[in-house]
């Protein structure tokens, strides 16, 4: 196996396990002809909408993405203040708020590094260009002359501060595209892991998710729920619940009810009695977990080729399976949460965890028929989520009830029951795959076949996307869902195998109607397509007496590719690898959406071979991002993904059967649990120069297969159907 040749190398401690960093020269030239823009700086090109300049020296940096655990306002900083040549402890971020800053869309999709990233850099190098300009004036010396320096810019043997400048800055002018970023050398902290921001009011405890907000005045809210999704009210007693100890108000809109009391306890138990003592109008119609992969595969669906096949070889042998991946939530540790404030001047503020506030924003002025801009949707950090779960219904329901209070702030919280079995899951799927191979055991025809409900309903300015949109008079009507488009995809996310075979056809069977709600879970549909692709090709490596890792680098032109797959195989010892009784190892590979971050990923596992009981025994990942940012964050970005995959991988399915959803706590929706976590060696790939891959999706794609693989390797049984509980690994070594 060849070694990579980098430039350096060095280690260092890292939790679960330890994480390696790599510094490599770009494989590729970046480079613009004439000026231009970053797609969300082209966007929102206002360099007042991005920063503010003080007189105590101090800057604030402006975005539109959110804070979710992934450490996004320290890389921005990061960014930031290398541009703008100063202390980042001078430096303060201020992300996700419709009233003030830019527009970047939804914080999600592992689109923050390339797109935000790129655009902070930019905008603070017009911003330092500015005030070097006013420096020069101010002093009588030329630009050119002068260096920068903390946030001072000196020269002719003269100095003057960025603060001593802000009598008579004015950043309201577009960014032209003209002032050069600093070199890469001058960087002091981009490719550092600097402590994160958010991080110390954590540890300390400070109050800072929605969760542990409790404003002046503030009552508490609850929805009283209906019994599934097409349930109807028929009618209730409001008057018995407005008597109840604590209750404020009940809100009745449509099939919509809502409790505002005293305290959060009694909202729930008003709530509670009132979901129970309404007669409602029940439809029992869901083709229930069990049934939902034939269901799936006989409803109404849109056929998309998403390749062109050719000619393919002869084929001397052909393998076919079939992979299924069940319901899954988003199993957020804490419930949702929102708090909102109807104000005196006919506006209303929201305070949410959602990844999408402008969008929401827009979605809540539908629901409440406001006017346009008048919602301040105010992202508050939440207990971690990446994905449509129910922050943006937490803020809708919020401003529901916050309308009918005349300018009392209401804070309303979810149960861990309500979320679980309200949440919009990421959607069941089948992929079904053929290959032809040749007599080299080359693979010389790939055909997958992918069926799939939709992966993304968030709320996108339409009151229709929020939960209680559908129950209210006259309820709002979700426009019939469409599968998303190239290049990233939802269903068909990294359904494209990054392979180079001599033919290759992949089509999606997209699915409409949801029997189930769902929306937008960590990856789309790239976790269960990669899944099938790299379960499938190491049963084909199988097929024709091949090493996986060499078959893999057969069809694997890409080098960047081919780095990653050799890195965590040679960091994961592949070759020296010593077999035993039910032990076994897997590897997998995938560059997410094909065309951002590559990870790869090795695992070894231990099964018990009289009930079929998975250990995981320790997990390799490398990973290559591009230019890194914040390695810290890239390695907790990639072993995040490994263990949440993991989860999905062992454990998790949404259970429930025609009339509702049985999967209401952790006892009946079961996660990987901390002692079941085992070692991670992270291993990173730095590409400086090269653009910002994005990461915080990308190792979920490989670490299910590198699983499946590694239980075949340890047992000889193939499972296809996730999740891979012991029941189904012990029926596959049966059958």
């Amino acid at each position: 196996m060849n070694k990579l040749t980098d430039i350096k190398r060095r280690t260092f401690l890292q939790a679960g396990g330890a994480l390696t960093l790599s510094f490599a020269l770009p494989i590729e030239v970046f480079a613009q002809d004439g000026p231009s823009l970053p797609s969300n700086l082209k966007r929102n090109n206002n360099l007042a909408s991005w920063f503010r300049v003080h007189a105590d020296n101090r800057v604030t940096l402006l975005i539109g993405k959110v804070e979710l655990g992934q450490g996004t306002i320290t890389a921005a900083a990061q960014c930031a203040a290398d541009e703008l040549k100063m202390d980042i402890a001078n430096l303060d971020v201020i992300p996700g708020d419709t009233g003030q800053g830019p527009d970047e869309g939804t914080t999600a999709g592992s689109g923050t590094a390339p797109g935000c990233l790129p655009a902070v850099q930019q905008a603070a190098a017009e911003v330092r260009q500015v005030l070097v300009n006013m420096a020069a004036d101010r002093l009588g010396v030329d630009s050119a002359d002068l260096t920068v320096e903390n946030g001072v810019v000196s020269g002719g043997g003269k100095s003057v501060s960025y603060g001593d400048l802000v009598d008579g800055l004015d950043l309201n002018m577009e960014a032209t595209g003209t002032a050069e970023l600093i070199p890469i050398s001058e960087h002091r902290y981009i490719g550092q892991s600097i402590p994160r921001i958010d991080i110390p009011a954590k540890v300390m405890g400070t109050p800072i998710f929605v969760q542990e907000m409790n404003p002046e005045s503030v009552v508490y809210g609850a929805v009283a729920r209906p019994p599934n999704y097409k349930a109807s009210l028929i009618d209730a007693d409001l008057a018995a619940i407005e008597a109840l100890p604590g209750v404020i108000k009940v809100v009745r809109n449509g099939s919509f009810l809502g409790v505002v009391a005293a305290t959060q306890q009694q909202a729930w138990a008003g709530a509670a009695q009132l979901s129970r003592d309404a007669n409602w109008n029940v439809v029992s119609d869901l083709p229930t977990h069990d049934g939902i992969y034939d269901w799936l595969e006989n409803a109404n669906a849109l056929v998309t080729e998403l390749t062109e096949p050719t000619t393919p070889g002869e084929e001397t042998t052909v393998v076919e399976q079939t992979y299924k991946r069940p319901y899954q939530m988003h199993g957020s540790i804490g419930p949702s949460g929102a708090v909102a404030q109807a104000n005196s001047d006919g506006t209303l503020t929201v305070w949410s965890a959602s990844q999408s506030v402008f969008s929401t924003a827009a979605a809540i002025e539908e629901l409440l028929g406001m006017p346009e801009g008048s919602v301040r949707h105010i992202h508050t950090q939440g207990s971690g989520c990446y994905g449509h779960n129910m922050a943006d219904d937490a803020a809708g329901d919020a401003a529901l009830l916050a309308k009918a209070m005349d300018g009392v702030p209401v804070k309303l919280q979810y149960t861990r029951a309500e979320e679980h079995q309200w949440e919009p899951y990421g959607s069941a799927m089948i992929m079904k795959t053929r290959a032809g191979l040749d007599g080299d055991g080359n693979i010389v025809n790939w055909t997958m076949d992918i069926w799939s409900t939709p992966h993304s309903t968030r709320p996108g300015g339409s009151a229709a996307r929020l939960l209680s949109g559908r129950y209210v008079d006259p309820p709002f009507i979700m426009e019939e869902p469409r599968d998303g488009g190239p290049p990233n995809y939802a269903a068909a996310r990294n359904g494209i195998p990054y392979y180079e075979f001599p033919s290759t056809k992949v089509s999606t069977h997209f699915v409409s109607e949801m029997p189930l709600r769902v929306s937008a879970h960590r990856g789309l549909g790239a976790y269960a397509n990669g899944f099938a692709i790299e379960s499938f090709i190491d049963e084909l490596a199988h097929v024709a007496g091949a090493d996986p890792v060499e078959y893999r680098l057969r069809f694997l032109k890409d080098e960047r590719a081919r780095d990653v797959l050799i890195r965590a195989a040679e960091a994961f010892g592949w070759d020296n690898w010593e077999p035993s009784p039910g032990r076994g190892r897997g590897i997998a590979f995938s560059r997410y959406k094909n065309l951002q971050a590559y990870t790869a990923v090795a695992v070894e596992v231990r099964v018990v071979p009289r009930n079929g009981r998975i250990q995981l025994v320790r997990a390799v990942a490398a990973n290559d991002s591009g230019h890194m940012v914040a390695p810290d964050n890239i390695a907790n970005q990639i072993e995040g993904g490994v263990i949440q995959a993991a989860s999905w991988t062992l454990k998790e399915e949404v259970k429930f059967d025609a009339t509702s959803i049985l999967s209401t706590d952790w006892a009946s929706y079961p996660i990987l649990t901390f002692n079941e976590v085992p070692p991670i060696q992270i291993e990173l790939i730095d590409r400086p120069g090269a653009p910002y891959l994005g990461t915080g999706e990308t190792s979920q794609v490989p670490t299910g297969a590198a699983i499946a693989n590694a239980v075949f390797d340890a047992v000889g049984a193939r499972v296809t159907q996730l999740p891979l509980t012991p029941d189904r690994v012990k029926a596959a070594m049966e059958a």
